[in-house]
């Protein structure tokens, strides 16, 4: 089973990307959607600048020092950053800054200033961000800066795009979803699973309630099974079945092996993203490109995704759970094998940054409209339209990427 053969990009880019951290994933999941969709972009010619904010935390939990493609650069501060690579801001074809780099409204009144080509806004938190800009909290966007912004992209797809330009003036709100590295991520074979279920994720207040429903409700159902979670900051005083095993940390390139050793994984979505709908978790289409079965909390758009029932279990309370657990084998392994193709045909990082070339030719086409309005033309691409559908999820197929007239 091999990916989906994408077309050619158009022509190479030379492209600087801003983040929160490509070099440590250490409650960060940042890291890998920046290091698959990098590593996408290089494959497919362009050269990509990283550049990131060199802070404690992330300094001394580094697990990716020097990655094997692209260019990664550390900076202290705004000033360094301006003083040292204004050149490559003002000369790259694309500038990307993502959601939550430090002292990112700076930063992005730097872009604004020096920027000549592209710009777009990555907005990898796009409902914690939203929720942040009508309070008045967010630390890295303000809401005057988005218009300055030629793309916005977002995490959340679906109807929060069209609100994006409407509310905030956006020129062009497009979905790029997280994806997945298939030459790091792809099933390993095991004798027998460890665990009956699973999950991997950083801790998060509004998600443990349904973690605890979905999988330690079930856990303490099922004594004789084993159950585990992964992930870091869960408070120590958080009390877990006896049959529950906790994990600190699993490293990007540990996922395969974490996933293989599960008989079904869960995924838990966070509460805004849930309200929001249309905001895949990177753990999905790993999941699925490991193999592993995938039982996900319910939420607006997963049809979009993955055909429910056919590619992935929808569980809303835990007797959903312990049925799907009962599930006999051959189900179960066809159930990983049709969510392995779906993601392979459609969500790996090659997709995405196809579909990123797409929206760069969109924002540089010189219409006389764009030019007068401000704003971009709505896009033709019909990975697009997929992204933003209400509509099921429609069987496996290639992905195409029109190009604007």
């Amino acid at each position: 089973m091999s990916a989906t053969v994408l077309p050619a990009a158009p022509r190479p880019l030379r492209i600087v990307i801003l983040g929160l951290s490509i070099t440590s994933s250490w409650g960060n999941g940042h890291a890998t959607t920046y290091r698959s969709l990098m590593r996408a972009l290089c494959d497919r010619g362009h050269e990509v600048l990283f550049l990131e904010c060199d802070k404690p935390w992330y300094r001394a939990n580094r697990d990716l020092r020097r990655p094997p493609f692209g260019t990664v650069r550390l900076y202290k501060s705004v000033a360094e950053l301006r003083r040292r690579w204004q050149g490559e801001l003002a000369d790259a074809d694309l500038v990307i800054l993502g959601s939550y780099v430090p002292d990112g409204i700076a930063v992005a009144q730097l872009i604004h200033d020096v920027a000549r080509g592209v710009t777009a806004f990555y907005d990898i938190d796009t409902p914690v961000t939203l929720a942040s800009l009508a309070d008045g909290s967010c630390e890295y966007l303000e809401p005057d800066l988005i218009a300055g912004f030629d793309l916005y992209l977002s995490f959340t797809g679906g109807p929060v795009l069209r609100m994006i330009e409407r509310r905030y003036g956006a020129r062009a709100a497009r979905a790029l979803y997280c994806a997945v590295d298939p030459e790091q991520h792809r099933p390993i074979a095991v004798r027998e699973p460890h665990w009956a279920l699973a999950y991997l994720g950083t801790y998060s207040a509004d998600r443990q309630p349904v973690l605890e429903r979905l999988l330690c409700e079930p856990a303490g159902k099922l004594p004789k099974q084993r159950f585990a979670v992964a992930g870091p900051l869960y408070p120590a005083d958080l009390k877990w079945p006896r049959n529950v095993e906790r994990i600190e940390h699993v490293g990007p390139d540990r996922h395969g092996w974490f996933y293989g050793r599960q008989r079904f994984t869960l995924n838990v979505t966070r509460a805004d993203m849930v309200r929001w709908g249309y905001s895949p978790s990177v753990r999905l289409f790993e999941a699925a490109a490991c193999g592993v079965p995938i039982i996900s909390d319910d939420w607006p758009g997963l049809a979009t995704i993955f055909s429910p029932d056919r590619e992935i279990l929808v569980a809303r309370g835990n007797g959903d759970v312990l049925r799907y657990l009962a599930m006999g084998e051959a189900e179960r392994l066809q159930l990983a094998v049709n969510a392995r193709r779906r993601v392979l045909a459609s969500h790996t990082a090659a997709h995405r940054a196809a579909l990123l070339e797409s929206y760069v030719e969109e924002a540089l086409a010189p219409t006389i409209e764009r030019k007068r309005a401000g704003r971009a033309a709505p896009g033709n691409s019909r990975a697009m339209a997929a992204f933003s559908s209400d509509e099921p999820a429609d069987p496996p197929q290639r992905l195409e990427v029109s190009r604007p007239r």
